[in-house]
């Protein structure tokens, strides 16, 4: 309990409480126990009432958990006298890797923060550097691919890659393996977790999302551990989850356009940290990053302008048109307390 105070005081309000809790609660605690009494002398009849829902709702728990809640009286009866018996449900634990399960407690030791590609690869894609390249759209995935391997050969180069000519950057012709999502696993005792703080998300990266459209999401990738907060940090938007093996080691890594902070400091007005797309000539810039540099996921809300939105714009489009965007440290407390610089 010991982050209480110091959430409360950067979020404004205690943690996870608002009033809207309470009222909910009211509903089913008191008007409708109130309105079953015959509202004289009320307070017994409502807690009896409310003692009643309780046992019925828990023994119908147990009876479904023995599978006597199956079908109706009539096929209950039958199966009965025919000398069957009802089968108890098998208790199935939810998979954390399942594709629809993107958040949620975790179990587990108190880690600050992992990021790994989910199990499955997507195996309808090529497996080779060029060819992936042209299925994705991504014409610059290669050179950024090939200056990311110069990177992790030159870890301590006092120059960037970007500045190293290309030729000089080691080549690749061994096979990759595409991921639509990866799990980001932290410590967030403030928000919905679990016995020991851990929280979990899914970050996707999917061309045709549930066959409608793209879906792009954005992560925290850490630049320098150093500095605090944003100080220390740029938002990625993810392209394209991978990984290879090059030297006999195994890379997991996602190829991401870059959205750097405007300023060394929150927006005066709003309190929120400010970003916008880098661009290299008149295309956003691109680079490959491994997923280790990955915090979490980011949720970026739009600044509009004084125009209006044509009618046929798609929400999917959003974070290809505009020109910066507002860091929601508002999303959860986690976010919130790791974006407060100290």
């Amino acid at each position: 309990m010991m982050h209480f105070p110091r959430s409360i005081y950067l979020f404004g309000s205690p943690n996870g409480l608002c009033s809207s809790i309470t009222e909910s609660k009211h509903i089913k605690a008191v008007k409708e126990p109130w309105r079953r009494s015959n509202r004289f002398d009320a307070l017994p009849q409502m807690l009896q009432t409310i003692s009643r829902l309780e046992k019925m709702a828990a023994i119908q728990r147990k009876f479904s958990q023995q599978g006597m809640m199956a079908g109706s009286t009539a096929s209950y009866t039958e199966m009965v006298l025919a000398g069957g018996a009802p089968q108890p449900q098998a208790l199935i634990p939810a998979a954390e890797d399942e594709d629809d399960d993107d958040l949620g407690p975790l179990e587990g030791p108190k880690v600050l923060s992992s990021v790994k590609l989910a199990k499955t690869q997507e195996r309808q894609y090529s497996r080779f550097l060029d060819e992936l390249a042209l299925e994705f759209g991504q014409p610059r995935f290669p050179e950024a691919f090939r200056r990311f391997l110069w990177d992790q050969m030159n870890p301590n180069a006092e120059i960037p890659s970007s500045l190293v000519p290309l030729t000089d950057c080691p080549g690749f012709s061994g096979k990759i393996h595409v991921y639509h999502s990866a799990v980001a696993r932290f410590y967030a005792p403030s928000d919905l977790c679990g016995a020991r703080g851990m929280y979990r998300e899914r970050i996707r990266s999917h061309p045709n999302w549930r066959g409608k459209y793209p879906r792009h999401d954005t992560v925290f990738i850490e630049t320098d551990a150093d500095l605090p907060g944003m100080q220390g940090m740029v938002i990625g938007r993810v392209l394209l989850f991978f990984s290879f093996k090059f030297h006999d080691e195994e890379f997991s890594c996602a190829l991401v356009n870059w959205l750097v902070p405007v300023g060394d400091r929150p927006d005066d007005e709003t309190g929120l940290w400010v970003v916008k797309p880098e661009f290299v000539g008149n295309q956003r810039s691109v680079a490959v990053v491994h997923v280790d540099s990955i915090v979490r996921g980011a949720h970026l809300l739009p600044i509009y302008g004084t125009a209006g939105l044509p009618e046929d714009f798609h929400f999917s489009q959003a974070l290809d048109v505009f020109r910066a965007y507002f860091i929601n440290s508002y999303v959860d407390h986690h976010t919130h307390e790791f974006l407060a610089t100290p």
